[in-house]
């Protein structure tokens, strides 16, 4: 067991008690214990008091099954602080943790707890309908990821229940967040995989991306949410109480933020991750077997893979997996699931790359690198420190990747290429998507390095070697890119290399992660294999449109009947004058008349 002294604050119950809160719990030799774990519990009548605390939060966390505290005298760990209403006598409290699961940490800064200085109820009135013995004391470190229960461990006068409250801050940042996560798949990865294709293909790789957007909404207002995030399942998937966010009210809450808002911001995630697997199917793919796929899919692979790792009892959490933002859940998932659709579906009749519109592409590059700020440092799911390290890791990771895929670039046939840049931005934010609340800005500068290097060379060399059409790299952008990260997480969050996993050592934390990344493309590429057959039959026997159409007008005309680019008299098509019944005849001035 662990002995750790706190201070403390004794409250009348006359009120709902209001908590000040910090973010780490350390012991006082200064080690590490746990973070955004949280551990309110009461003295009552009785001088010792015990509390279970059960995990609940989107990211692994320690678990502390027992609490028990024991008051000792005032002297020891007074801190000044604000009055707090309510408040009385200032005291410390020694504390074991029994039965602790030591697994895993997730680190930032060490906040000052703030209790107060003997203060007491404000009126003569309220301290005598309280008598002395019905006060608790609450040590003030309650924050924001979990649900916790009561053990009966006094008497029924001197318990006193923790109310989780809506922190405004933190639902601000979460909101704008989920803005941004939004705003990646529309406009931001439609436009970015728009602009690669042929012309006569962009428009439907916009309408796949909307349309994917628009049936992810309602699967997961449906069944994903509570598929995921219900705590009536088991280690594997949720149950069916959440089903149409049944029981979710203005009053529930997770964390420090509403449920609601919480269900929002994982719906982002829901939609963005299928729309990563159109790219691998552009320019061939019927538009009814890209939406049975994604579907289908979503059930099969993303909701187990979520609710694993993310999931309130998940298997692949209890089995110490660290998951900051998704490299499991998202990237390696969509990237598996995109490299079995290419291999099954074949190559393109024309897979020479012939990028339509590079602006759009960068464009859509731009808005994907702004908006996954909100995919990484909104999974912090604070304002505060965590938040603040995870887009300072992105933002170094994305550009050091850039320049590490420039640099080969240049190497290998002396110009700087804007696709490969953007593209080199891209593998750099996915490999450090699983790791970014987990380390310092030199662990991310690591991930950029390991990310130009390998991702570019799966999807430049290996890709060619082996002969799968692979269109627009998401297998080797995001598949291997998610994977890398994920696996190098336990080196990379080490602290040597500053980074805040003190919990695990490097070699162990990363067994962990290589198993379970190794686990899910397995998993991914069976489940999905499957899927394909049987969408194969769905939709008529063929997944690829017809090769007239894939050759000839396209899949913009050929699955919508509209074009993306409409030509009119007088424009170039392909550098050549646009063939027009009337428009080249010459014209010749008529004959004078003799007068």
């Amino acid at each position: 067991f662990l002995v750790i002294t706190l201070p403390c604050t004794t409250a009348a119950l006359h009120g709902p008690p209001r908590f000040p809160s910090f973010r780490t719990f350390r012991t006082t030799q200064g080690k590490v214990i746990t973070k955004n774990m949280a551990a309110v519990f009461a003295l009552g009548a009785r001088p010792v008091g015990e509390l279970r605390v059960i995990a609940k939060s989107n990211v692994s966390r320690p678990r502390i099954t027992r609490v028990t505290c024991r008051p000792v005298p005032a002297a020891r760990g007074r801190v000044a602080g604000a009055a707090m209403p309510g408040m009385a006598v200032s005291r410390g409290v020694s504390v074991k943790l029994s039965a602790f699961e030591h697994k895993r940490v997730e680190l930032s800064s060490t906040y000052s707890l703030a209790t107060t200085e003997a203060t007491t109820p404000s009126s003569p009135e309220t301290k005598a309908a309280v008598p002395a013995s019905s006060r608790i004391a609450v040590p003030a470190f309650a924050f924001s990821a979990a649900v916790l229960a009561m053990s009966p461990a006094g008497p029924a006068s001197a318990a006193a229940t923790a109310v989780a409250t809506i922190n405004q801050a933190d639902t601000a940042w979460v909101l704008i967040s989920t803005a941004l996560v939004l705003f990646m798949t529309i406009p931001g990865l439609s436009a970015f995989y728009a602009g690669i294709v042929k012309r006569k293909n962009m428009l439907s790789v916009l309408m796949q991306c909307f349309s994917i957007t628009c049936v992810m909404t309602l699967l997961w207002y449906g069944v994903g949410y509570s598929l995921c995030f219900s705590e009536m399942g088991n280690g594997v998937l949720g149950g069916l109480d959440k089903v149409f966010l049944q029981g979710i009210t203005k009053a529930s809450i997770w964390e420090t933020i509403p449920e609601a808002l919480w269900a929002l911001y994982q719906m982002t995630f829901a939609i963005i991750t299928p729309a990563l697997m159109v790219g691998s199917f552009v320019e061939r793919m019927k538009f009814s077997a890209v939406m049975w796929y994604s579907t289908l899919w979503m059930f099969a692979v993303y909701f187990p893979a979520c609710h694993m790792v993310w999931g309130p009892g998940g298997a692949m959490a209890a089995a110490g997996v660290l998951d900051f933002a998704g490299g499991i859940v998202v990237h390696i998932t969509a990237g598996i699931g995109a490299l079995v659709g290419a291999m099954v579906l074949g190559p393109r009749k024309e897979n020479k790359m012939v990028p339509g519109n590079l602006v759009l592409t960068v464009l859509g590059t731009g808005m994907l690198w702004v908006g996954w700020y909100g995919f990484n440092g909104g999974s912090a799911l604070s304002a505060g420190a965590d938040a603040a390290f995870a887009c300072l890791a992105t933002q170094i990771a994305a550009a050091t990747a850039a320049m590490v895929w420039t640099a080969q670039d240049v190497l290998e046939t002396g110009k700087a290429s804007m696709l490969g840049i953007a593209t080199g931005s891209i593998a750099g934010l996915a490999t450090v998507t699983p790791c970014a609340g987990f380390v310092g800005p030199a662990g991310a500068c690591v991930l950029g390095v390991a990310a130009g290097v390998v991702c570019r060379y799966f999807s430049l060399v290996l890709k060619e070697k082996f002969g799968y059409d692979d269109s627009l790299d998401v297998f080797g952008v995001h598949g291997v890119g998610g994977f890398v990260g994920t696996c190098l997480l336990g080196i990379v969050a080490a602290p040597a290399l500053g980074g805040f996993n003190f919990s695990t050592s490097v070699g162990q934390q990363t067994v962990i992660q290589c198993v379970a990344a190794v686990g899910t493309a397995v998993y991914t590429a069976g489940a999905s294999y499957v899927l394909l057959l049987l969408v194969k039959k769905i939709v008529g026997g063929d997944l690829r449109v017809p090769a007239s159409a894939e050759q000839g007008e396209g899949l913009d005309q050929y699955c919508h009947g509209e074009q993306c680019y409409t030509l009119s008299h007088g424009e170039l098509e392909g550098g050549q004058p646009v063939d027009v019944p009337g428009w080249n005849t010459a014209v010749t001035a008529p004959e004078p008349v003799a007068t």
